[in-house]
């Protein structure tokens, strides 16, 4: 991959950054040109290129997928008020777009998956901006309904620090992500991005796969930084904010990951909490390489406010 190209990704990946953290504003193609700083003419066939997407099907999966979100964790709130946080003002067009999506009506989806952190069957009516995309990963609704937690002493609520990343995005499956850190490694050494002490690796969940299909989960590779970094091409910086999060501290096999996020999700639907508008992540504190057993240690860290 020659500079030019790493210039590409560099910039799609800004791109994709603002969609998500804009679903409710208009995105055409001249402003998302401008934050790629692309010609509009030519950026529609570059996002295609790099991402196997079209621009505009993107936006739109975006955009159903937040309303999925929405669904299973506002039971409250209408389909039309949904429909506008997630950037439609006709709910016609919302509907048709999310039964294409999901092959169900939005409230069949509601009424066949929901569930999903509600507090008694009760559940705020109104969605702030802040409240519009609440992650629930690798949880489900079945887990919480009947799972039980096996570790009782180890998850707690606690104020995060602030993060600066390095990451490089993987997306699709998650066992896969390992060529993304080796990726990142390669790219951190010679820069002394890994000298640093207080290094630590974290992943971070930029989707639901409860909503989005495997192949298009994406998530990021990231070693921990104490400065702002210039990045290029695959390799991006980006800013982890702190605050209250549901902290779970396990050591596990590459096999126990999906328990662990389920024992997180169980004991969180009792805290009195719930799922914030935030990117959970699990922190690493020791590969297998280094530990007795070959296990991970590691804190799952989801992102919380009160319910």
């Amino acid at each position: 991959m020659n500079k030019y190209q790493k210039e590409y990704i560099h910039r799609i990946n800004k791109v994709i950054d603002f969609i998500e953290n804009n679903l409710d504003q208009e995105l055409s193609l001249e402003k998302l040109s401008e934050v790629a700083n692309f010609s509009p003419f030519h950026f529609h066939r570059i996002f295609s290129a790099f991402t196997h997407e079209t621009l505009n099907g993107f936006v739109k999966r975006k955009r159903v997928e937040k309303s999925a979100r929405l669904l299973l964790n506002n039971p409250e709130t209408s389909v039309s008020e949904i429909a506008y946080y997630c950037g439609y003002n006709n709910v016609p067009v919302f509907c048709r777009n999310f039964k294409q999506h999901y092959n169900m009506s939005a409230q069949k989806f509601r009424d066949t998956r929901g569930g999903k952190n509600s507090k008694n069957g009760q559940s705020d009516s109104k969605i702030s901006k802040s409240e519009s995309s609440v992650n629930d990963y690798v949880c489900d609704v079945e887990t919480i309904k009947n799972g039980g937690l096996t570790m009782k002493n180890n998850i707690e609520i606690k104020e995060m620090p602030e993060m600066k990343l390095v990451y490089c995005r993987h997306k699709g499956a998650f066992h896969l992500i390992g060529e993304a850190y080796e990726k990142l490694f390669k790219w951190a050494g010679p820069r002394g991005l890994l000298n640093n002490k207080n290094l630590k690796t974290a992943t971070v969940y930029h989707d639901d796969p409860n909503v989005t299909e495997i192949e298009n989960v994406r998530q990021s590779a990231c070693i921990t930084v104490d400065h702002d970094v210039k990045t290029e091409g695959e390799f991006g910086y980006m800013t982890l904010p702190g605050g209250k999060h549901a902290v779970g501290r396990f050591e596990v096999t590459p096999e126990g990951f999906e328990k662990a996020w389920n024992d997180m999700c169980v004991w969180l639907s009792g805290s009195g909490y719930q799922p914030a508008d935030a990117y959970p992540y699990e922190l690493y504190h020791r590969s297998p390489d280094d530990h007795p057993e070959n296990k991970f240690e590691l804190d799952i860290c989801i992102p919380v406010k009160p319910m």
